[in-house]
């Protein structure tokens, strides 16, 4: 850090208490990101300033924060070229603040859950299982889309308990795990891009139809089902659409601005995941 300053405001905000602006004069130089500098507001000015991080490489995504009304990631956007008009700080939009810059995550992790982003296996993977495609047992931990229970070839194991191969109920074959596993590089290539995402929640940030419809389902939830349905391993299509087509908040309200997609720090398209499930849902 050098003897030159930035001034930097943070939006502040206890829990039940309305939001308040706190400015600090940070030293900084040209390699500086957003979240060195509320690094060293905490610690050298006031070390109750609340906010999250974690890799400070641009891959975990926990530091998302609006900077100067933009979503951003801390640790990959610099200051200095906010040196004449300093920057504002403050939590991600369309989100609710448990304190400072820290945002509840829960609403966000429910939207991803309800479209399964994960592997859905075959119907007979899914019996081998013991239990239908997309129901609570398929879907338990133990037995999740990937894992060793999931994938052994064998009677379904009660949950928990190891799987016996070779035991397979009548009628279901044993999985051939190199062939549901094996993909060609074009395969790979038709979801690469959206698997990109980190869940940073920047594109909910910037998503312009949460401002007035809070319930949907929004643009990294589209991205990674959409990811999932071009991938040749899986299955789980029909699962997915329940959460996406048949409800008013899935893919419905969105106009295709296109700005969660410009927010995007790994160059995920979601606005296009959103335009190509809506297209598919009307036969397009």
């Amino acid at each position: 850090m050098t003897d030159q300053t930035l001034r930097v405001t943070v939006t502040r905000q206890e829990p039940g208490e309305p939001a308040r602006d706190e400015t600090f004069d940070v030293p900084y130089d040209d390699r500086t990101s957003v979240l060195d500098a509320l690094d060293w507001i905490k610690d050298h000015a006031d070390a109750s300033l609340t906010f999250r991080w974690s890799c400070r490489m641009g891959v975990c995504g926990s530091c998302g924060v609006m900077v100067n009304g933009r979503p951003v990631l801390g640790c990959e956007t610099t200051v200095a070229g906010y040196r004449t008009s300093g920057i504002t700080v403050g939590p991600m939009a369309h989100a609710a603040v448990q304190r400072d810059l820290a945002v509840d995550t829960d609403e966000f992790l429910a939207k991803l859950r309800s479209v399964s982003p994960w592997m859905l296996p075959a119907p007979e993977a899914a019996l081998a299982l013991g239990a239908a495609p997309g129901s609570e047992a398929a879907l338990a931990p133990e037995a999740a889309p990937g894992s060793e229970a999931a994938w052994a070839p064998g009677a379904a194991p009660a949950l928990g308990a190891a799987p016996t191969p070779g035991t397979a109920p009548a009628g279901v074959p044993a999985l051939d795990v190199l062939a549901v596993h094996t993909q060609t590089p074009g395969q790979v290539e038709a979801y690469r891009g959206l698997s990109q995402c980190i869940d940073c929640m920047l594109c909910y940030a910037a998503c312009p139809v949460l401002d007035d419809v809070a319930g949907f389902t929004g643009p990294a939830a589209a991205a990674t089902a959409r990811r999932w349905d071009l991938d040749s391993r899986d299955q789980g299509n029909d699962v997915r659409m329940v959460a996406l087509v048949e409800n008013e908040e899935g893919i419905w309200p969105c106009t295709q601005v296109g700005a969660c997609t410009r927010a995007c720090p790994k160059g995920v398209d979601p606005a296009r995941a959103l335009r190509d499930a809506q297209r598919e849902a009307m036969g397009g």
